[in-house]
């Protein structure tokens, strides 16, 4: 399954009008429940910094978590960097049209050559450590980028079936991962090599939101690869799994997890 054709639809499709953007951002964070950990993390760390912090978003995509953080931290100053341009235009474009392009603006980079000091107070990486090979280079210029004190956010599939990976399939559901997940103790050892300190992990997705994450995204993205005719029929099948996979969504947000398919890791400078 590869999801680049999707973004590259999606963000062809969003460029016609900000409300349809918007629309599409609300039920991304609302299907995606690696969404609703980031929030119930960011909450937290937005205590902790400064009302006019700088933030990087690594990996931007589609523009939707910057959307978020922009809309609830008015004083923070946010730059994107994606890899793909046309996702980096159709962001600057939106945000630009929504007034906000004086303080969130995005352009075309490769973390694995990003090069900045000194500079950010919190740097999010939603669900792109799992596309880079180098990734403890990418680590570094986190590093390098975060002011002291500043914050690394990360969330990512883990190595207990992250990416969707069975005894009957033991490659990654995802064709664009480099690898299937990080184990804790793995990625707490390579952001330490890249200079980290003070770094904590728990699991996310456990086993109910592992079951939300098949109902909501898994099997609707199997369908869509067989037959686009699928979404034909989307809206009626959302119409009838979208509650239950809410309730799920929301029972995994309250429970700490001994083990999951998802880890949300947080690091200091």
């Amino acid at each position: 399954m590869q999801y680049e054709p999707f973004k590259e639809f999606a963000e062809k499709f969003l460029k016609k009008s900000t409300f349809t953007r918007k629309l599409f951002y609300f039920f991304l964070n609302l299907l995606f429940l690696r969404s609703w950990h980031l929030h119930k993390a960011l909450r937290k760390i937005s205590k902790m910094l400064p009302s006019d912090s700088n933030v990087l978003d690594a990996g931007s995509g589609l523009g939707q978590h910057s959307w978020w953080m922009a809309r609830k931290n008015s004083g923070w100053k946010i730059k994107g960097i994606d890899i793909i341009t046309e996702q980096v235009s159709g962001c600057n474009e939106f945000f630009i049209k929504e007034g906000m392009g004086s303080r969130v603006s995005f352009v075309t980079a490769d973390l694995t050559e990003f090069q900045e000091e000194n500079l950010y107070n919190l740097i999010i990486s939603v669900d792109v450590m799992e596309h880079i090979k180098n990734d403890i280079q990418v680590f570094r210029n986190f590093f390098n980028a975060l002011k002291p004190g500043g914050v690394l956010l990360i969330t990512t599939p883990s190595n207990m079936g992250g990416s969707g990976i069975t005894a009957g399939s033991p490659s990654s559901f995802i064709d664009e991962h480099v690898r299937n997940g990080y184990g804790k103790e793995e990625i707490q050892l390579k952001l330490q090599a890249a200079g980290f300190n003070k770094t904590t992990s728990e699991y996310t997705y456990g086993k109910l939101g592992h079951l939300s994450w098949l109902i909501s995204i898994k099997y609707p993205a199997l369908l869509i690869n067989k037959s686009g005719l699928f979404f034909a029929v989307l809206p009626f099948y959302y119409l009838l799994t979208l509650p239950f996979a809410l309730i799920l969504n929301l029972t995994d947000l309250k429970i700490k997890h001994n083990s999951g398919t998802g880890l949300l890791v947080f690091s200091v400078k």
